[in-house]
């Protein structure tokens, strides 16, 4: 809200629906529902990149909260390693956050380590998250001189919408019921499996195993 009354100079006053999507989505809709005279063709870029900056400088201030505010699902890091272990295995992020706020994250529980975080797509980039996907495969497989193919390429999704995403991207996806998305839900989106959550990091790897094998 912060961000974008700095950006606009107009209040955020009708919210615009956020689960799995990205920040560039939910800003754009934002001007529609409260500011749709700013947008043009002509400027829209240049409002999507003063809000990112803005919305940067917002999280950033805020980043001591998150060790104390925020939590790390259990297994997480546990999962992340073991599959960064598989051989073959390159592993990033896909994430509707702008890129500096989703590194501040990573880095406040850790796990900045465990995901080639240069190669993956964020909220800043003006794509929906399928079309997204699709972009980060491209950068992975340019970054590692190898062929990705569609089949060899899993989403780990808590939405229906990431489930959408990943089936728009050509992926797997795995639902994973720690969202708001209960596994039936991810069931019926089109998940081609669903785990209740991270904490047994051996079936992460054997899911992912099984789909790409």
């Amino acid at each position: 809200m912060e961000a974008f009354r700095e950006v606009t100079g107009r209040p955020l006053v009708r919210l615009p629906q956020t689960a799995g999507r990205t920040d560039s989505e939910v800003f754009f809709d934002a001007l529609a529902l409260n500011a749709a005279d700013l947008a043009t063709p002509e400027n829209s870029q240049r409002l999507l990149d003063d809000y990112a900056e803005a919305l940067a400088k917002a999280f950033d201030a805020r980043s001591g909260l998150l060790p104390a505010k925020g939590r790390l699902l259990p297994g997480a890091r546990e999962a992340l390693a073991a599959v960064a272990a598989m051989p073959d295995v390159v592993q990033t992020v896909l994430t509707g956050t702008i890129k500096p706020n989703a590194l501040t994250k990573l880095r406040a529980f850790g796990l900045d380590t465990l995901v080639d975080a240069e190669i993956g797509g964020y909220g800043s980039e003006a794509y929906p998250k399928g079309t997204l996907l699709r972009v980060t495969r491209e950068r992975a497989a340019q970054a590692r001189g190898v062929t990705i193919s569609d089949r060899s390429t899993v989403y780990i999704a808590d939405s229906d919408r990431d489930v959408a995403a990943a089936k728009i991207g050509g992926a797997w996806a795995v639902g994973v019921a720690t969202g708001r998305a209960s596994p039936a839900e991810l069931g019926r989106a089109g998940a081609d499996a669903v785990l209740d959550d991270l904490s047994d990091a051996g079936a992460v790897v054997r899911v992912i195993d099984d789909l790409t094998a």
